[in-house]
């Protein structure tokens, strides 16, 4: 019985969120668009965690303290813009009072449309709550007005168009912040590059101190762990700052260290293999050549 009151509290409608959230009734069955300040949880209906099986933006403007999401704290004293897709974990809702718009939507409402296949390409639904998309007051301005526009949508008269006009404006959400990470990747360099510098020296660590011959070439994940990072906030922050995801950012410090074991060492190509991570010769010397374009016997014969 314990065990089943610790599980995480499951909406799987928007209906069912409203009442425990202390909501109105939805305006629509598949989206909602609602001003936070009217949230008010019903007692002893939420629990210490929840999952939602719908999508959330939330924008949230002046709430103080920490909130729990996965496995980070994140402070939301300065407000922002957070995603999440349906299956995700959260602790610690928002406050009564906390100022912002909250939008949910069911993937159901995607259906027949490009967009519900698109929606998963949008890295930041997978960032975790602090890598939350910063605003200007000028962006923050404009994604306001589009919230705006799906809320007075959902209160007009629901007609043939509604859907239509709905999920423009949700792409338009998407495409906007889109542009506002790309931006944020920019503006925020300097925290960005003590990041990048972080990723160097445990990659260096990795490779100079035979790390790999033990415990295998590095995976994205492992790295994301000890950055404290997302793997999609991690691959996507490297791509604006050096034009390379992290599965290739890898293979790049990987080749890195193979070309100076070939040129300067007199291991055989299994060993330098074998202490780079790799279980079979074979599996480095296809790397190798589809990164170098020749085989590793060949990179080494070019020395002599």
């Amino acid at each position: 019985m314990k065990k089943e009151e610790n599980l995480p509290r499951k909406f799987e409608s928007l209906s069912d969120f409203h009442r425990v959230f202390g909501l109105p009734k939805p305006l629509h069955p598949m989206i909602s668009c609602t001003d936070m300040k009217e949230i008010n949880i019903v007692p002893n209906e939420l629990g210490h965690s929840f999952m939602l099986d719908f999508y959330k933006i939330a924008l949230k403007e002046n709430v103080c303290g920490k909130a729990r999401y996965g496995q980070n704290y994140y402070d939301f004293g300065e407000g922002g813009l957070v995603f999440s897709a349906p299956g995700q974990l959260f602790e610690s809702p928002p406050e009564k009072g906390t100022s912002g718009y909250l939008v949910l939507i069911h993937p159901d409402l995607f259906l027949a449309y490009p967009l519900a296949k698109k929606i998963k390409q949008y890295g930041f639904f997978s960032y975790a709550a602090n890598e939350a998309l910063y605003l200007s007051d000028k962006e923050k301005t404009t994604i306001i007005s589009i919230f705006k526009i799906i809320e007075d949508e959902l209160e007009s008269r629901i007609d043939d168009f509604s859907q239509d006009v709905i999920i423009s404006q949700i792409e338009l959400i998407l495409n906007y912040s889109n542009r506002f990470y790309k931006r944020q990747f920019i503006t925020r360099k300097s925290v960005n590059n003590d990041l990048l510098q972080k990723l160097e020296e445990i990659l260096d660590d990795y490779f100079n101190n035979e790390k790999t011959s033990l415990n295998g070439i590095p995976t994205v994940q492992q790295l994301s762990e000890l950055l404290n990072l997302s793997t999609s906030y991690l691959s996507d922050m490297l791509r604006a700052l050096t034009g390379q995801n992290a599965q290739q950012h890898i293979h790049a410090k990987l080749m890195e260290k193979a070309k100076e074991l070939l040129s300067t060492t007199n291991l055989t190509i299994a060993e330098i293999a074998y202490q780079l991570g790799f279980e079979h010769p074979q599996s480095f010397s296809k790397l190798f050549k589809t990164k170098a374009a020749v085989s590793p016997l060949e990179f080494r014969n070019s020395f002599n």
